[in-house]
């Protein structure tokens, strides 16, 4: 079968390698469609802490079901599926407390990291992820817009921490794919505003297009001063940092209100450090929010978001292409020129 291979940083390889096989508890899957990620485009051009190389990428997938393993009784081949790319264990202290997001073992199986995954023309999904993360194909879903669960299982994880309230103003710092799902469940989740702010006009324009009340290039124009003036000269309520940078982490204080909600989403490099102003933190009486990753929980919360066609997010990707220009996508979307591309196969 064909897969990209990664072997490092700006070192992806169209080759043929073995259909996988499933052992005990597994399933092998053809793709369908594989949709590419921001985590994806940071991992070829510098490399990613989980990435196991060489090992094929991808991790946002649909698929059809062609052979289970021992044990499997509850999906069989020809049945259309979806998965998101990890699982917990089960077991660690973590998993004991019901944080599952935080596994100490999350790392052993995580598709298209530290397992083969889905740019590729078959797939095999661990124990792990079966027994957890994998769900029939909902009736009425296409598989372009089922693919999209993990991500989105993210930002509905991160947004249940901080629970928007009906009328609040919300501040998106990052109108990039996991920037825009961020508008999209906020304005369901009844936000009376939600300003984008971003230094990309195209990532702009399209944000605008999707449904943002307001566009702020960062770039050009006081950040602070404009989403004062757009929420009555407070700040946000909540404010949501979906890039990843120390510098837009700083940058969220100037932006809520007091007594606000800011929801650190974007993960910057590990060792980087960022600074916070004390008296805004104590005296604002901030509530500054971490997330990382996605529960069982949130999976299949989001998978009943996704089956009840609420949210157009079928509009997030914005070209499709076959897996031998994977390379050539990713330049595209560096250049910002994409929000989510469709590999096909």
């Amino acid at each position: 079968m064909r897969a990209a291979v990664f072997y490092g940083p700006g070192d992806v390889r169209i080759e043929e390698v073995d259909v996988p096989r499933p052992g005990p508890g597994e399933v092998v899957v053809k793709n369908i469609v594989a949709l590419t990620c921001g985590t994806d485009l940071k991992m070829f051009i510098r490399g990613h802490p989980y990435a196991k190389p060489p090992v094929i990428m991808g991790h946002e997938f649909t698929g059809v079901v062609v052979e289970v393993g021992e044990g499997v009784d509850w999906v069989k081949p020809g049945d259309k599926v979806v998965s998101v790319n990890s699982a917990p264990c089960g077991h660690c202290i973590y998993c004991k407390l019901g944080k599952f997001n935080l596994c100490e073992n999350l790392g052993e199986t995580i598709i298209g990291f530290t397992v083969d995954g889905a740019y590729a023309e078959y797939l095999k999904l661990p124990q792990r992820i079966v027994t957890f993360n994998l769900y029939h194909l909902p009736k009425g879903v296409e598989p372009e817009e089922a693919a999209l669960l993990e991500p989105f299982a993210c930002v509905v994880r991160g947004q249940r921490q901080i629970n928007i309230d009906v009328g609040d103003t919300v501040a998106i710092i990052g109108a990039g794919p996991i920037g825009l799902m961020h508008m999209l469940l906020a304005r369901h989740s009844g936000a009376g505003k939600v300003i984008m702010l971003d230094i990309s006009w195209d990532r702009l324009r399209f944000a605008e297009e999707l449904g943002a009340d307001v566009v702020a290039n960062s770039g050009e124009e006081d950040a602070e001063a404009r989403v004062k003036e757009e929420s009555g000269g407070i700040g946000a309520d909540v404010v949501i940092e979906a890039v990843g940078r120390p510098e837009t982490w700083e940058q969220t204080l100037k932006l809520v209100r007091k007594g606000g909600t800011i929801l650190l989403f974007g993960g910057p490099p590990k060792g980087t450090q960022a600074s916070f102003d004390t008296y805004m933190t104590h005296y604002g009486e901030l509530t500054i929010q971490g997330s990382f990753h996605h529960t069982p929980q949130d999976v299949v919360r989001t998978l009943r978001l996704i089956q009840s066609k609420k949210l157009p997010l079928r509009k997030l990707i914005t070209n499709r292409a076959r897996l031998e220009d994977l390379v050539s996508v990713f330049e595209r979307l560096k250049q910002g020129k994409e929000i989510k591309v469709a590999i096909t196969f």
